[in-house]
């Protein structure tokens, strides 16, 4: 089944991970959306290494790797042999000289257009609360509560915290002296 471009930016936006301090994209992913193979992928990335230094892309560590595989109760990157790379944006754009589809090229244009979308999401997200700090400075004590609330629903929502799933048995701890006084 072949993925429309219209249905790419949706997509890519559910896609873009934050690791390092850096907005990215995993290959598995961009593979997934330029629809090749994995490996021809990180074989043109490969060719081309002078073209993607540290800060275009890296490769993920096992327990980064570890901890991503965890967030998603099923995996779709099972089977593979090496640790998958991230793209930052610019290592996303550089993609577009390597890739030489028409699917490639439509696709990096879909991506760069959703790394744009999200930093005015993110811009306009600072920009509401700088206003709304300086309304809160201007009025007194009784909008409070109303300031309160808008914070709460600017907030990104918190994870619920994690049940232990399964059963368990509390046994009381006797302390070996206690034993040996039982006998």
């Amino acid at each position: 089944m072949t993925k429309t471009v219209a249905t790419v930016p949706e997509v890519v936006e559910q896609k873009v991970l934050l690791i390092r301090g850096h907005k990215v994209l995993l290959s598995l992913d961009l593979a997934n959306l330029y629809e090749v193979e994995h490996k021809v992928l990180m074989q043109a990335v490969r060719r081309n290494h002078d073209r993607f230094p540290d800060d275009f892309m890296f490769q993920l560590t096992k327990g980064e790797f570890t901890i991503l595989k965890s967030q998603f109760v099923t995996s779709s990157w099972g089977g593979i042999r090496k640790l998958p790379f991230a793209f930052t944006e610019q290592g996303v754009a550089m993609l577009s000289s390597v890739l030489h589809s028409k699917r490639a090229i439509r696709v990096n244009i879909e991506i760069m257009r959703a790394f744009v979308r999200l930093r005015a999401l993110l811009s306009t997200h600072k920009e509401l609360a700088r206003k709304l700090e300086e309304l809160e400075k201007k009025y007194d004590e009784q909008f409070a509560v109303v300031f309160r609330a808008i914070r709460e629903l600017m907030a990104p929502p918190q994870p619920p915290p994690r049940r232990r799933i399964g059963f368990g048995v509390e046994e009381p701890r006797v302390r070996y002296s206690a034993r040996r006084e039982k006998r």
